[in-house]
């Protein structure tokens, strides 16, 4: 379990090197994920059309190791945007990782950006 998580590290906007282009912005549902594989990877990408923006982070929900945020339901805690995993509620937020239930380590976020109606997601390697 370890191992899986290890590869996970949250990439602050001035760390990135590479900007990996994810697909088109058609491809999102707004108010939902999809799942991004980056190498060894899964990354969610949300499309959050309440605040009209976009996040990524991890796919794997560190409380049970499964590759289900993606699939989570996104919303907001006092204006903070956040998913919840759909297998056992725990939520994050999507702006810092930090868990809002506060029994978890947090989980990485990384930059998005929108380019030519492409997303991009932000990697440090």
């Amino acid at each position: 379990m370890e191992a899986i998580l290890s590869q996970y590290e949250t990439v602050a906007l001035n760390d990135v090197k590479v900007w990996f282009k994810a697909a088109p912005v058609k491809d999102f549902p707004i108010d939902g994920g999809v799942c991004v594989k980056y190498k060894e990877k899964q990354i969610a990408v949300f499309n959050f059309q309440l605040n009209n923006a976009w996040y990524a982070c991890q796919n794997v929900c560190p409380h049970k190791m499964e590759m289900v945020l993606s699939r989570g339901m996104i919303g907001d805690d006092k204006g903070m945007p956040k998913v919840a995993c759909p297998m056992h509620k725990k939520t994050f937020s999507l702006e810092t990782g930090e868990n809002l239930n506060g029994d978890l380590d947090a989980i990485a976020t990384y930059p998005v950006k929108i380019e030519d109606n492409f997303v991009y997601i932000g990697f440090s390697e």
